[in-house]
């Protein structure tokens, strides 16, 4: 049956792919067809992931991205690849007057310069295929809006969407895309720590037109579509998709 969002014969790697939106954005391509190669710094989480894989072909690389070490092995163990998504993410919660160096240094380097470093090793290895598509988990926050205490959160995310546009433009003469998604609160094991209270999580989904959180698996449907065919004519876009957040 025809399917222009069809990943088959494709090979996908999916950093962060662990826990969270990475790990629903590993389970949907394998469901879409796509060979999958994912990486994660816990290696009991990323067997978890890896174990729900639909298909065959797979392959886990246990890696941390802020490591050169690390990256130098991911690429000599990954094939040519087709899609490449950047899910590995991290939150800080400080007013911007506390914030000091070293929190700043520490959320870029996760959200920021280490996806920059393994995808330009990966591209000057040429080990991205013409016609591939690289995805970035960004953020509606630093790019649409922000919140209190957000401010080094949202600068990360705000350079992401920016380092897209340039990157873009870069590698459309090889036919490569390059696309983010930007979503708004999603349901993750981030609200499994008990610090906001089941009444405070439902006081705050009354912000959201639709009344509730975003799911994982509706970001990897989007990022399903920047890696398909079906957006072979779409780079440089920042995709939103924050259930009517930022419209008020």
């Amino acid at each position: 049956m025809y399917n222009p969002f069809s990943l088959e014969g494709k090979t996908i790697l999916v950093t962060g792919a662990s826990s969270g939106i990475g790990k629903a954005i590993a389970i949907e391509c394998s469901r879409m067809g796509a060979n999958v190669i994912i990486t994660g710094r816990n290696e009991q989480r990323l067997e978890d992931t890896y174990k729900l894989l639909e298909g065959a072909n797979h392959h886990t690389i246990v890696a941390d991205l802020n490591s050169t070490d690390d990256i130098k092995r991911i690429l000599n163990n990954i094939p040519a690849i087709n899609g490449l998504v950047h899910c590995a993410g991290l939150t800080k919660t400080v007013p911007f007057q506390f914030a000091t160096k070293d929190i700043l240094d520490e959320v870029l380097n996760v959200n920021f310069y280490a996806p920059v470093e393994i995808t330009r090793s990966i591209l000057k290895s040429k080990k991205v295929e013409k016609n591939g598509s690289i995805v970035f988990i960004s953020s509606v926050s630093g790019v649409y809006c922000s919140a209190v205490a957000s401010s080094i959160y949202s600068a990360s995310k705000g350079a992401v969407n920016g380092l897209v546009k340039g990157m873009a433009l870069d590698l459309a003469p090889k036919g490569i895309r390059v696309n983010s998604v930007n979503p708004g609160m999603i349901e993750t094991q981030i609200f499994d720590a008990g610090t906001i209270t089941p009444e405070q999580l439902e006081e705050d989904k009354k912000h959201y037109p639709l009344k509730r959180y975003g799911k994982p698996e509706e970001v990897a449907h989007a990022v399903i579509y920047l890696l398909s065919d079906a957006s072979s004519w779409v780079t440089g876009s920042n995709l939103k998709i924050d259930g009517g957040y930022t419209l008020l």
